[in-house]
């Protein structure tokens, strides 16, 4: 895995320190991470996919299993690019989320060809560690990018409103936060350990002319539910409709001037720790002051 490059603008490298405590491989070149891994993971953008696989495809094996985390980038697509190396590549395609950083992920994957069972299950372990996962068919994936690929963004959405709300009724920003991200987290763990419909939960919240009552209503009548799942179908048709999703030859122009020499996210070897880890967001020392106040302690 490449050091992980600091927030924008800054030219320096988060220091790798802390990743490598826990057993993270730095290097500099995908090739050595190709020869001293098993299991890839392909983490970037879509556009990105065809310089990465020319450029590590000459060292692909047989006992390699390529993971593309690339949102909308084909099993077919990826295995047409790496049999010029390799006859049989096995190829894995998943969507996870950004909750994987807190070990609540959300994951789903789909497996090529000339992967075998063990291969996903391999798979499934690994992510399972970092949240939920399970395997879907490949033509499913775009709609769970839509779902719960995209679904965080919502959730801080959300989150960021109610906080408002709150404090425009008078709540401090923090503890508003505070109240609305709980709220959202009781009520997804109330959801998935009790099993109930989310509507049955919902009405249990509500008393005849109660307060929550006249607010859902507010919420219905602004289009509350249309808006959540046209963003689902919005955030499905992109993806289905994106730039790089065929992993073409041609498509390295679209990243004009891009070098082709660009960091795997991941790698892993059963044989050895971790090697890697995918990075999401930025750190909090890059948030704008005013969101930095919003977390003091």
């Amino acid at each position: 895995m490449s050091p992980p490059a600091g927030p924008p603008g800054d030219s320096g490298r988060v220091s790798p320190e802390p990743l490598q405590k826990m057993g993270v491989n730095f290097t500099v070149s995908n090739k050595d991470t190709v020869k001293n891994s098993d299991v890839l993971f392909l983490a970037v953008k879509p556009p990105i996919i065809p310089f990465i696989l020319e450029e590590v495809g000459p060292d692909i094996e047989a006992r390699h299993i390529v993971v593309s985390c690339a949102a909308g980038v084909t099993i077919s697509s990826i295995e047409k690019k790496l049999s010029a190396f390799c006859p049989t590549p096995k190829v894995i395609r998943c969507m996870t989320n950004t909750p994987v950083i807190v070990r609540e992920g959300a994951t789903v994957y789909a497996t090529g060809t000339h992967a075998d069972v063990e291969d996903g299950k391999l798979l499934e372990q690994l992510m399972a560690s970092v949240g939920f996962c399970t395997e879907v068919e490949e033509d499913l994936i775009d709609a769970v990018t839509g779902l719960s690929g995209s679904g965080p963004a919502y959730a801080f959405t959300a989150l960021d409103a109610l906080a408002d709300g709150g404090v425009k009724m008078g709540l401090p920003r923090r503890l508003a936060l505070r109240l609305g991200a709980q709220a959202l987290l009781g009520a997804a763990k109330m959801l998935l350990e009790s099993e109930q419909h989310p509507g049955q939960l919902k009405d249990n919240v509500c008393s005849p002319g109660g307060a929550t009552i006249h607010a859902l209503h507010f919420l219905e009548s602004g289009g509350f539910r249309s808006l959540l799942i046209n963003a689902v179908e919005a955030s499905c048709i992109r993806t289905r409709s994106a730039p790089g999703r065929s992993c073409r030859a041609s498509d390295r122009e679209l990243c004009p001037g891009r070098s082709p020499s660009l960091p795997l996210a991941m790698s892993y070897s059963p044989t050895t720790p971790l090697q890697g880890a995918a990075a999401f967001g930025r750190p909090r020392e890059d948030l704008p002051s005013s969101h930095k106040e919003d977390f003091a302690g």
